[in-house]
């Protein structure tokens, strides 16, 4: 079991929360096509195996890194009181170190959904309190995450494999559930290369959301 941070957009933060999200999508480059009709997959210890498409293990694959079991701790927009807007998020840990605290922490809001976390006026923090800048999810610390993805199922697939049950267990709402996935595939990967029509090869996750921070999770259990 490995834990590992994964970076969601607003729009599938909340489909998470509202339980429509059970899959993810992500590009796997450990395939490479060689241009003689073969491929070369990286093992996870670097090596190479060379074979065709119809060959390319699917299921449960030793070169892909992730695995069913393993726990992923979600990273999403946030803002803090504009008191921290000057603070990287190691040094508000390093203060709350200094100050004695148990671990660290701070109020923070989650843009996803403009909710308040650990927002308390005895700590000082009012609720009208404006909220400071904007934090890119990227920067989110695992200390600040509030969701936990538990993973059940890891396949190997080309993007175009997927079916309209799996599109809709991506968080696709509408009635075209393959049309809209692909769309909002190619917003956040056609500019990098990996845009639906080249039909990427892509690892598919399958998993349960847990509401808890993955430690707070683990002290629980």
């Amino acid at each position: 079991m490995t834990d590992r941070p994964i970076l969601f957009s607003g729009p599938m933060i909340r489909a998470l929360l509202e339980g429509r999200k059970t899959q993810t999508r992500r590009v796997f480059k450990g395939i490479e096509a060689d241009g003689n009709g073969t491929f070369h997959v990286f093992n996870r210890r670097g090596g190479l195996i060379g074979v065709s498409e119809a060959d390319v293990p699917t299921e449960a694959p030793d070169y892909v890194p992730y695995a069913a079991g393993d726990h992923l701790w979600v990273r999403e927009a946030w803002r803090t009181p504009e008191s921290l807007d000057d603070l990287s998020p190691r040094q508000i840990e390093l203060r709350c170190k200094e100050l004695g605290y148990h671990g660290p922490w701070c109020p923070r809001v989650t843009v996803a959904d403009e909710v308040a976390h650990q927002w308390s006026e005895e700590d000082g923090f009012r609720e009208d309190q404006p909220s400071g800048r904007l934090r890119a999810a990227m920067h989110m610390p695992r200390w600040a995450s509030r969701l936990t993805l538990i993973v059940t199922d890891v396949r190997v697939q080309r993007l175009q494999e997927i079916t309209w049950q799996d599109a809709r267990a991506e968080g696709i709402s509408g009635g075209y559930h393959q049309s809209e996935f692909a769309s909002l595939w190619d917003d956040l990967n056609a500019s990098r290369g990996f845009g639906w029509d080249a039909n990427p090869w892509v690892v598919a996750l399958t998993f349960e959301v847990i509401r808890q921070n993955i430690d707070a999770m683990g002290e629980a259990a």
